[in-house]
């Protein structure tokens, strides 16, 4: 999971933005899900591998998207008119397959969610079930979250960030890639409210490290557990197939829970 897990997923060969759902009834892969600048080469958090996008996935986004699925348009986005509420909002960064996106808005129906995830599969198992249960509190993007948050979500406006199991990118040449940066980091603290939460999970030690030596000395973020410190998973985050196989195994997981300041 995450924004930057190298799961299997779709490669567009197609230069288009990704500024819109999938379309492609042959079963090609949807376009890219993140903005092209021509002549420029971003290094991104995530791998977009070759892969079929089935029609089954396709009719998911035909029949479901005009309800959940926000196409990334680049400018400020209005979620009161969105939700047609308001109320406190939670983000989710690399949703996987939704599993966890899925369980937080059915317990938690106070508050709206928005996901954000680039690989296409799993956007269109979490539309079906969404549909499935008849949700009204969530809202997909399938784009690249670093621009969705610089564009169009506007600062301040979040109760809480979720980034649960990002690729960790194990060779030290490609650490450049890992989601969890410096400046990310601060992007995150301007778009969070005063008092509001930033929560992460991974089961790669080295990465856990990794994120403490950032988050740690990001002004604004309190470690709810002290300097380096990580929590029990919390109810709100249910445990997934993979980490119970990987707990038996014992692998070990870290829940880092982040404040930020009131002021």
């Amino acid at each position: 999971m995450g924004n930057g897990a190298d799961k299997p997923s779709d490669a567009s060969p197609d230069p288009a933005s990704g500024d819109s759902p999938p379309r492609s009834a042959t079963g090609k892969a949807p376009p890219k899900p993140f903005t092209v600048h021509e002549g420029q080469r971003q290094i991104r958090s995530f791998v977009l591998r070759q892969g079929r996008f089935t029609p089954a996935q396709q009719r998911a986004f035909d029949a479901q998207w005009p309800r959940f699925g926000l196409d990334y348009q680049a400018s400020p986005r209005d979620f009161d008119a969105v939700f047609g509420r308001a109320r406190k909002r939670v983000l989710e960064i690399g949703f996987g397959n939704g599993e966890a996106l899925r369980f937080a808005a059915g317990q938690d129906p106070g508050r709206d969610y928005i996901g954000i995830e680039v690989h296409a599969p799993g956007v269109g198992r979490l539309l079906n079930a969404l549909a499935e249960d008849d949700v009204d509190n969530v809202r997909l993007y399938h784009h690249d979250a670093v621009e969705v948050l610089e564009n169009e979500i506007a600062d301040g406006s979040l109760d809480e960030v979720r980034i649960y199991f990002p690729d960790p990118w194990h060779k030290k040449r490609h650490h450049k890639r890992r989601l969890v940066q410096p400046a990310f980091a601060a992007l995150l603290v301007r778009k969070l409210a005063a008092g509001g939460r930033l929560h992460l999970a991974t089961d790669w030690q080295e990465y856990a490290e990794h994120m403490w030596d950032v988050l740690d000395a990001t002004e604004g973020l309190t470690n709810r557990a002290g300097a380096r410190g990580s929590v029990a998973r919390p109810p709100w985050r249910p445990q997934t197939h993979f980490e119970t196989r990987g707990q038996r195994l014992g692998h070990g997981v870290w829940d880092l829970l982040y404040d930020k300041s009131e002021t």
